[in-house]
């Protein structure tokens, strides 16, 4: 891997506090920051990995168990959020952060019962189309699904699973990918953001590229969704799933997403469960399964409700805020999270493994060093909350609802103080238990 310092565009960018508080006054998101519980006396900048809890979030969570409280069983069918669709509301709350008509995306499962499901359901191997085209750099749990899929089907996942090889360790280049799409192959799951390295990538292309070769193709957003917009709708995305836990603000847990656009609307789930069943025949108890005739037939179970209820206080945020102008802020915030790396850090061997370009860049910053899982002990213990991933990368996340420009300065002033003064030598360059 090229060890080289990629460096930002900072025409208009000026590396002094007062400049980031100019930031924060004229930035239309800022009374955002105040429906969020923030950690006291730290930043947080691990909102990738796990979103700060919301006032409304807290308080969609207590009306639902309110709800029980006092109705009981009724609660189903009565109450401030009924139970018995609530799936499928929150499901059209989600639909405009993926591109999406209401009628295509349920909230249900997690992501791995999810992909699970899809994979079930749209992996039909057949003639020279048995193999399944993934990356070396996408998230393991995905990978141990593939991997899993393929031996119920009888194959061999060293043979049968294709994971497109990276150039750089950090990025994966469209072309490639393309290439690999041989014709046996019958499936392609691929992550619409790299979550160590942020990089985006093409969707609409890859998902051209797929259908001319007759290929079903499916992304895993969760790292995405709730940071950067999608059409995956119109790009004829066949299915996607996601999180809601990350950007999203959803909680420890929360129930997930996922999407399958509406051409394979009929098509029998691979796992069916009675909450696929279209909603005026679930309670008929036949043994025959109904489904749903839109995405809400690759529900499984009985949907975790509390797990669910703090969704719907969210998804009123990002309603409010807009997913384009979230966007437009979590881009600012980046670039100028790379600029001030360059001014105070780049004498100190820190290398930008994050894509420079807008467009290819997802909402975090990967900060490459060999040092990385000192540097993250020594930053808790300065009260900045990052993120490490092995071997080498500390992931830095400001949150377009509720990081400040203010928070970036300061924790790019930490960092400059902890390597000065050799901080992270006093711990050992091993990750903890949980990274």
């Amino acid at each position: 891997m090229e060890q080289e310092v990629i460096f930002v565009n900072s025409t208009a960018l000026e590396p002094t506090l007062e400049f980031a508080r100019k930031l924060d006054q004229e930035d239309p998101l800022r009374h955002f920051r105040d429906e969020f519980y923030l950690p006291p006396n730290s930043i947080y900048m691990d909102g990738n990995s796990l979103g700060l809890l919301s006032k409304r979030a807290e308080k969609t969570l207590f009306t639902i168990l309110q709800d029980w409280k006092l109705l009981g069983i009724d609660g189903w069918t009565k109450g401030t959020y009924p139970w018995f669709d609530l799936s499928e509301k929150i499901g059209a709350m989600l639909a405009p952060l993926v591109g999406a008509s209401p009628e295509e995306v349920i909230a249900t499962g997690s992501t791995t019962i999810n992909l699970h499901q899809l994979v079930s359901t749209f992996y039909q191997p057949e003639g020279k189309r048995t193999k399944i085209l993934a990356d070396e750099l996408t998230f393991p749990s995905d990978i141990y699904a593939l991997q899993s899929q393929l031996r119920i089907h009888g194959y061999d996942p060293s043979t049968h699973l294709i994971r497109v090889k990276s150039r750089d360790g950090r990025f994966l280049e469209e072309e490639d990918i393309i290439a690999a799409m041989s014709e046996d192959v019958a499936l392609v799951v691929l992550p619409t953001v790299l979550y160590r390295s942020g990089q985006i990538l093409d969707i609409q292309l890859l998902t051209d590229e797929a259908h001319k070769r007759g290929i079903l193709i499916g992304f895993d957003a969760c790292h995405s969704i709730g940071a950067i917009p999608h059409s995956f709708s119109e790009w004829g995305v066949d299915f996607a799933f996601w999180c809601n836990y990350k950007y999203m603000n959803g909680g420890p847990g929360c129930v997930a997403g996922l999407y399958v656009h509406r051409k394979h609307f009929g098509s029998a789930p691979g796992l069916a469960g009675w909450f696929g069943s279209k909603k005026d025949k679930q309670f008929d108890m036949e043994h025959t399964f109904t489904p749903s005739l839109t995405a809400g037939a690759y529900q499984i179970g009985t949907p975790h409700l509390l797990s669910l209820a703090p969704l719907i206080g969210s998804l009123e945020i990002f309603q409010e805020a807009g997913i384009e102008r979230i966007r437009q802020k979590s881009l600012q915030l980046t670039n100028y999270f790379m600029y001030l790396i360059e001014q105070e850090l780049s004498h100190f061997g820190f290398i930008i493994g994050n894509p420079k370009d807008d467009v290819r860049r997802g909402g975090h910053i990967s900060l490459e060093h060999e040092e990385a899982a000192r540097i993250c002990k020594s930053l808790k213990e300065n009260g900045v909350i990052p993120d490490f991933r092995a071997p080498n990368i500390i992931r830095l996340a400001p949150i377009a609802l509720y990081t400040s420009y203010e928070e970036v300065w300061n924790v790019v002033q930490i960092m400059k103080k902890i390597m000065q003064e050799k901080q992270y030598k006093k711990f050992s360059n091993e990750r903890e238990v949980v990274a």
